[in-house]
């Protein structure tokens, strides 16, 4: 299914003429806001605009349609194929993955099984549609600094949220997967804590992640690569934003066990990483070779710059 098709789906009939301009713009689309009795947001090539009761695109927020508390249940209806109470599992997550690798954010009242874990959640009134981009090729520039003599460099990807950390993380298993002219292909094990890297739905990666990658989708990253380091025997794992001390921990291991790491965390800079509890230690020790920070830029583009084992700077792009 085209991507636009995919997105398109996701609108119940009635609704699909309304968000016929959106659905056109997909490639420049990030995300789609939906909040009860709010304006429709859509997020265009680094901008928010809100949607006229025609569709169109407005910065006027008088002439913004709202949308309806049911018109959002009819919406998250059609998209649970009319039995929410089957997405239960996810819903509890906050986040649905549907075809295309398009992930659906929600939000509403919690319902509570203890004082830790949620049971489900009511009264759904926020909807966030993230659309999934998969950009092959965008890790080009970036490969040759990632291996060392034919062997892969323990990479550690450092951006604020939106800069385009994970859809780089993405390119890179691919590439690394299929093998290039710096190696031949490894394999790859991903763990999928949120389903963004792979997009899987109902078990099936939406985005090109190489032919020798295994994901092991919506499991806690700790447990997710000591299960695939003990079954599926990697080369190297990638994961999603690493932040607990169980992570930490856990990369630690892999890495002692010979297999290569691939990861990201959430930071301004290299002082934001070494400010962070885990980012710290974890350059103290050295577990990584290469450090790539992305940063936005003021006029709205993407600089990456790849820094060594002891944070001296190797290249920019």
């Amino acid at each position: 299914m085209e991507r636009k098709e995919s997105i398109l789906q996701l609108f119940p009939d009635t609704y699909r003429e309304f968000f016929r301009e959106v659905i056109n713009q997909t490639e420049k689309i990030n995300e789609i806001r939906m909040r009860a009795d709010r304006p429709v947001i859509v997020s265009w090539c680094g901008q928010e605009f809100f949607l006229t009761k025609s569709g169109a695109f407005t910065k006027d927020e008088s002439s913004a349609k709202k949308i309806e508390q049911r018109e959002l249940e009819l919406i998250l209806n059609h998209i649970c194929n009319y039995s929410v109470y089957a997405f239960e599992d996810e819903i509890r997550q906050g986040f649905l993955t549907v075809q295309g690798g398009h992930r659906i954010g929600v939000a509403g009242q919690a319902v509570m099984k203890n004082e830790k874990e949620m049971k489900t959640m009511k009264f759904i009134s926020f909807l966030n549609i993230r659309i999934s981009h998969q950009m092959i090729g965008v890790a080009d520039a970036l490969m040759p600094f990632i291996y060392e003599n034919g062997t892969i460099c323990n990479t550690l990807l450092i951006s604020m949220p939106g800069v385009g950390k994970t859809t780089l993380l993405r390119d890179m298993v691919r590439q690394v997967s299929n093998g290039n002219v710096y190696a031949e292909g490894m394999n790859v094990g991903v763990v999928d804590e949120r389903s963004e890297i792979a997009g899987c739905f109902q078990g099936r990666m939406q985005n090109d992640l190489g032919t020798r990658t295994d994901v092991l989708d919506a499991c806690p990253k700790a447990l997710g690569m000591m299960m695939l380091l003990r079954s599926m025997s990697p080369k190297v794992i990638a994961v999603d934003e690493i932040g607990g001390k169980e992570d930490e921990e856990m990369i630690r291991q892999i890495t002692r066990c010979g297999v290569h790491i691939m990861a990201t965390i959430h930071g301004n800079d290299l002082e934001d990483l070494k400010m962070n509890a885990i980012g710290k230690e974890l350059v103290k020790e050295g577990i990584f070779k290469r450090y790539i920070v992305l940063k936005k830029e003021s006029d709205g583009n993407i600089c990456r710059t790849v820094y060594d084992k002891e944070l001296k700077k190797c290249f920019v792009c």
